[in-house]
């Protein structure tokens, strides 16, 4: 297996995850609510890019869904939930279709759909989400969320600790960017306090997030690994 990391959503190219195993990485938020959301019994995701595509759903049928996302981390005027994975608790979700947009995540997920197959990655299901990837037997693509275009440094710590669980599983070819991405992380196992250099760790602080920075820095919580297929998200 061959592994390679995609620093923003922005960077996806064709060549880069064509044939290959796909993980998305939004530990900030997107994945974790959206593994969240599933494991609390939503029966399903639809990522949409904008505001009026998920209004566009949401309006054929308001029982089914719940709308939920952000722009600039606030949630959306109208929405049911933001993007704090708190948000989505089993009261809230449980036999619901969950439609979401985020400024990256879905971003992120949308613009990699020339993959084999499109795993959704956080440190909450980090270890089964290596043990997903393993089973596929394919080369891996971590393609990090990123913020507004750029490395994001909480995504390329959660992808070496994602790099950190499969490798100890089996032997793996890493790029130089998922070795280095496996060196920081090995170099800073407390996560919380790695990210607060981060320059995201400034918006969390200004917006008070510091729940969804604890929950989302908590490793192998949850053992489900949703994948994106034909443009839903649910566990196969």
């Amino acid at each position: 297996m061959k592994i390679d990391i995609i620093i923003s959503a922005d960077d996806i190219k064709k060549e880069k995850i064509l044939h290959k195993s796909v993980i998305v990485v939004d530990m900030l938020r997107a994945t974790s609510v959206i593994i969240t959301a599933i494991n609390n019994g939503c029966r399903e995701v639809i990522p949409v890019l904008t505001i009026e595509e998920a209004l566009e759903i949401y309006h054929k049928n308001k029982e089914k869904y719940v709308m939920g996302g952000e722009r600039k981390a606030l949630k959306i005027e109208g929405f049911h939930c933001s993007n704090s994975p708190l948000e989505y608790s089993r009261q809230i979700v449980e036999n619901k279709t969950l439609v979401i947009t985020t400024s990256n995540g879905t971003r992120a997920i949308k613009g990699s759909v020339m993959a084999k197959n499109i795993l959704m990655g956080a440190l909450i299901n980090a270890d089964e989400v290596a043990n997903r990837s393993i089973s596929l037997n394919n080369d891996v693509v971590i393609v990090n969320a990123g913020t507004c275009g750029q490395l994001s440094i909480d995504d390329f710590i959660c992808s070496g600790y994602i790099i950190n669980c499969i490798i100890k599983k089996i032997k793996v070819d890493l790029t130089d960017i998922a070795k280095t991405a496996l060196y920081i992380y090995e170099q800073n196992p407390d996560i919380i306090t790695f990210i607060k250099k981060a320059s995201h760790y400034k918006r969390i602080k200004k917006l008070k997030l510091y729940d969804d920075l604890e929950y989302c820095c908590r490793k192998d919580i949850i053992k489900i690994v949703p994948e994106y297929i034909d443009g839903i998200i649910k566990c196969t």
